[in-house]
């Protein structure tokens, strides 16, 4: 968070500092007269990095919430393969629910912290093949087992596409080239405001201020989500919380 205040601090002083350059080197009576072409300039450029800053907020914002979205769903599968094994005869039963504790745990405690710094250990993926090699093993005696063991089958093929889902979209981040063009146009557009003849500097410089205090503020919030396990807004691993209270039968049954 301090880091984001600083960001946003130092590019509204640059833009500050570029405003005292373009006024000590041309007077505010000799820009007035070139008002109407840079206003027309500036609506332009304003206009297109509007549409562009406001669709790449919408793009990471939703891509953000299709992670969030994709945990719960990974934690809801593991839920399901604890209730499901439930039919099963033992070692079978107990052998995937200890499977599903221990993975909830280690999704809590080890998992979504190492995502901050874009490694994954591997006990996670272990324990899904272990669900894996216990649910194959088993041999289903009666109608229940066998619909049982189709149902765990298919949660867990579930469970296994949201987990490698999660780990791709812990690598996902904006392109650099759109990252380029982002720190441009905002450089260009808060550059070209400067340059309009105001009489009153303190009106001009607040309107600078402004501007760029905005710009700075959505781009830092785009860096920020664009990284759905890193940074001050990540996703969080609730799901996973939830599920190890449904385990010890605190939670909702």
């Amino acid at each position: 968070m301090l880091a984001n205040i600083l960001i946003v601090l130092a590019c509204v002083a640059a833009a500050v500092i570029f405003l005292f350059v373009v006024t000590r080197t041309s007077p505010a009576h000799a820009r007035k007269e070139s008002n109407d072409f840079t206003g027309a300039v500036v609506s332009v450029i304003g206009t297109t990095y509007a549409v562009l800053l406001a669709f790449m907020l919408f793009t990471v914002w939703t891509m953000f919430q299709q992670a969030q979205v994709n945990a719960e769903q990974e934690a809801n599968d593991l839920v399901n393969v604890y209730r499901i094994s439930a039919v099963l005869q033992e070692p079978a039963r107990s052998s995937i629910q200890d499977l599903t504790r221990r993975y909830a745990k280690h999704a809590v405690e080890v998992e979504f912290p190492a995502l901050t710094n874009e490694t994954l250990p591997p006990e996670g993926g272990r324990m899904v093949s272990d669900m894996w090699k216990v649910a194959g093993a088993v041999q289903a005696h009666s109608n229940d087992e066998s619909q049982a063991l189709g149902e765990l089958t298919s949660t867990l093929r579930n469970l296994t596409e949201h987990r490698r889902i999660r780990i791709m979209q812990s690598h996902e981040a904006l392109p650099a080239i759109l990252w380029t063009v982002l720190v441009a146009g905002g450089i260009i557009t808060v550059a070209a405001s400067c340059f309009f003849g105001v009489s009153s500097f303190r009106f001009h410089l607040l309107q600078v201020i402004v501007l760029s205090f905005l710009i700075a503020l959505v781009l830092v919030a785009i860096a920020d989500i664009d990284s759905p396990y890193q940074g001050d807004v990540k996703v969080s691993p609730a799901g996973f919380e939830y599920a190890m209270h449904t385990f010890s039968g605190s939670g909702e049954q």
